[in-house]
């Protein structure tokens, strides 16, 4: 006799029978939430509007305002390698309106605009984000500021600038929960790994029950040094924000993609060329020097490798101490071996350019900011080794729209091209004796400005002193005698004058010189006087680094990178334009570390949001994505243009209920992992003219068929029969357990996206091997 038996797991942690008009939804729509609970039926959902600022039909910087509840959070404050201030003008109209800036990614197109908007537009919300993109982002932008201050008189943002944006940061860890306060009560965001750049992030921002997913560049692969991203397991959302930026792409496969790169570096090597690697500071760039770490360490290779940034050392300095944030690998091989991967042994870090002056006629790999190719050391070398053909420029990441990586990629050589040399040199001669004049000019304006506004403040207070002395003292002094002339001031003081301190000056008004007085008002206890422990704390040498909440900003450029700005000497900027006829070879590959289309297309699919919003992506991708969402994943698929407000708040409506203390004292709990779970019966009523109370039922509820809690995995069950002694085996997707009896998930084909319930068959004759199987299938779900 064969038996086929279903079993539909419930993903629902609460399950209710209770009386409300009309008749509530199925068990399956509820999910485990704390008092007070969100039922679906009543009022409108959590109000949700998303408005793009930039970075949508195109590739421009990444910056959205997300509104809910009248709570404004800023997804990412993005700029992008050219600095324009034209894409920032619709963030100066909003910026003060902000409530909290979540960024998830530390490079120039995620945080790039923090630093000015908060200088110029008044941006003064707390900002969130993890540790490594608050410490690499800190980073990038010093390396930024550093280059355009060595080619140029950038002004539009300073070191001190940037330790001002990073003030308000405040960093949490992967899915931790934090609870925001004051107009924000009730929401809840959560960073999740984002797999794109050490750190990345993929926001979950709930508020009643409802999940809000802004989830940009993301990368499902597993890397040598990053997780994949967990956006799979997010399970209908109710909105999903994410970007179309490889919709049209497809990508070849990891291990094809890692040996076309070294077969190419190692050709140019080979034939005595120099390849240069134009790369962010402190993202992309780390799985590159990995690449070329353990190829170099398999093959005892002798080429040099150099990294060179503004921040090289403090780079990879941080970065080994990030191994938790890492992928697995690394971690499992830290803590057997104790060897960190960022360790470099072939790689050298240099943060000057004249350093590769002894390498001149070797064969080598550069690896150095900026990947645009504007500024910077990349711009510098690239104008070196263009003329020659043997070289190699070997480009990992798409140019920026607009900049000279872009230009070279889209249109290959031979060809020449204009650039501007800039550098900085001291001043000398008649420039720099008109300079000192300018600045003791300066001085002198200074110092008369100063002192007019000192004998101001003098005058104030006379006067006030002597209307508070005429008030409040019966013994008035005669003006005339006060207001004495300058000698016969002094011949009153004598010979006290000498004793007065440097720069003090009496008020016109006083008939004697006054010294300041502080009362000791110090708190006194049973044993004696209370020490207050901050009095005595040492502070930190350097004051200019502080956060928020009183601990330093520790992360600082190097050194040797800011004696430019700690250089005093009279300078200026000495520019040329120059055409450089590119005879090397060019070459792109991509390592941005993103999900193609078709992953894309499957993970969006695997999430099924309510509603979908699309941005950053060119045209044709966006409407690309947008089509095929509509058509396989749900049809509410929005691509707003800039500054458009589209309304996705959520087509379910909800209660506020509360579990009366009567119900609850009924109630049996079973732990299931950190929950407890329990099959409630009750009815609803309403209490007042807001809130649903759920009280027992007035007689005995019907007992309820049985409820399977969980979502059980085939791999993980074969697993766990293995540990149990049973012969299992994949079989045509299925698992073949012993020789009779299978085990199949079985899934609605009429839902979208395979969202529907998936019921688990059994198949098999009725003998010992069934029912042991049966058992063991039971024994992964929580019955109710």
């Amino acid at each position: 006799m064969w038996v086929r038996i279903c079993l539909v797991p419930f993903r629902s942690i609460l399950c209710f029978s209770r009386t409300l008009s009309p008749p509530p939804p199925s068990p399956s729509n509820f999910s485990l939430r704390q008092v007070p609970l969100s039922l679906s039926r009543g009022r409108m959902g959590t109000s949700v509007q998303v408005t793009p600022l930039s970075g949508v039909y195109g590739e421009n910087p990444l910056c959205y305002l997300v509104a809910i509840d009248g709570f404004n959070l800023l997804m990412d404050c993005g700029w992008n390698d050219l600095f324009d201030l034209s894409l920032l003008q619709p963030l100066s109209r909003v910026a003060k309106s902000i409530d909290a800036v979540l960024i998830s990614h530390p490079d120039i197109l995620h945080l790039g605009a923090l630093p000015y908007a908060r200088k110029h537009f008044g941006l003064s919300a707390p900002v969130y984000a993890t540790e490594p993109v608050y410490r690499l982002g800190l980073l990038t932008m010093y390396d930024h500021c550093l280059s355009r201050r060595q080619i140029s008189d950038f002004d539009m943002f300073t070191l001190d600038d940037i330790d001002a944006a990073f003030q308000n940061v405040i960093r949490l860890k992967y899915s931790q929960n934090y609870h925001l306060s004051e107009n924000g009560e009730g929401i809840v965001i959560a960073p999740h790994v984002a797999g794109h750049l050490l750190g990345g992030t993929i926001w979950k921002i709930t508020k009643d029950g409802e999940d809000v997913v802004y989830a940009v560049d993301f990368n499902h692969r597993k890397e040598r040094h990053l997780n994949g991203t967990v956006l799979e397991s997010f399970v209908r959302p109710a909105v999903l924000i994410t970007d179309a930026f490889n919709a049209l792409n497809n990508q070849v496969y990891k291990r094809q993609r890692d040996q076309e790169f070294l077969d190419a570096i190692l050709r140019v090597l080979r034939a005595d060329g120099t390849v240069l690697l134009p790369v962010d500071t402190a993202g992309r760039v780390l799985e590159l020097i990995l690449i070329l770490e353990q190829y170099w360490a398999q093959q005892h290779l002798s080429f040099p490798i150099f990294f060179l940034t503004n921040v090289a050392s403090s780079t990879v300095e941080y970065v080994k101490s990030f191994l938790e944030w890492m992928s697995d690998s690394i971690a499992k091989s830290f803590e057997h071996t104790r060897d960190n991967a960022f360790l470099l042994k072939y790689v050298t870090l240099i943060i000057n350019k004249s350093d590769l002056e002894n390498y001149a006629g070797v064969p080598k790999v550069v690896l150095t900011s900026m990947a645009s190719l504007e500024v910077g050391f990349s711009h510098d070398i690239f104008v070196e080794l263009a003329t020659d053909a043997k070289n190699l420029v070997l480009f990992t990441e798409r140019g920026q729209f607009g900049t000279l990586a872009r230009m070279l990629q889209v249109d290959p050589p031979p060809k020449a091209v204009k650039v501007t040399m800039s550098k900085r040199v001291p001043l000398v001669g008649d420039e720099l004796k008109a300079y000192e004049e300018e600045q003791e000019k300066i001085k002198k304006e200074e110092a008369v400005k100063k002192a007019s506004i000192v004998k101001v403040e003098e005058v104030r207070v006379a006067s006030s002193h002597l209307s508070e002395s005429t008030k409040g003292d019966s013994m008035v002094i005669d003006p005339a005698s006060a207001t004495a002339s300058p000698k016969a001031a002094s011949s009153h003081f004598r010979g006290q004058m000498d004793i007065l301190i440097d720069g003090f000056t009496p008020p016109l008004t006083s008939v004697a010189p006054m010294f300041p007085f502080f009362e000791n008002t110090a708190e006194w206890d049973d044993f004696g006087e209370v020490i207050n422990p901050d009095d005595y704390v040492i502070q930190e040498e350097d004051s200019n680094h502080m956060v928020g909440n009183g601990k330093s900003l520790d992360v600082k450029p190097d050194e040797a990178s800011v004696h430019l700005l700690l250089d005093s000497t009279p300078s200026k900027v000495v520019s040329h334009e120059l055409t450089v006829q590119v005879k090397c070879a060019l070459l792109y590959m991509d390592f941005e570390g993103r999900s193609d289309g078709r992953s894309v297309k499957s993970i969006i699919s695997h999430v099924a949001p309510l509603k979908l919003v699309l941005v950053h992506g060119s045209a044709e991708a966006t409407e690309h994505l947008k089509m095929h969402c509509a058509k396989h994943v749900c049809p509410h698929v929005y691509a707003p243009q800039i500054e458009e407000t589209i309304d996705v708040t959520s087509d379910l409506c909800a209660y506020k209920v509360q579990l009366s203390e009567k119900l609850m004292s009924n109630v049996l709990f079973r732990k299931m992992v950190e929950n407890e779970i329990s099959w409630m019966d009750s009815v609803a009523e309403k209490t007042n003219e807001k809130v649903l109370t759920l009280l027992p039922p007035p007689s005995a509820p019907p007992t309820h068929k049985s409820v399977l809690v969980g979502d059980l995995k085939l791999a993980d069950f074969k697993q766990y029969l293995s540990t149990k002694g049973v012969q299992v085996e994949f079989a045509g997707g299925a698992l073949k357990c012993g020789e009779h009896i299978t085990v199949r998930k079985i899934s609605d084909s009429s839902q979208k996206g395979g969202t529907g319930p998936q019921q688990i068959v059994i198949e098999g004759p009725l003998c010992e091997d069934y029912y042991k199987i049966r058992g063991h299938l039971y024994s992964q779900f929580y019955l109710l």
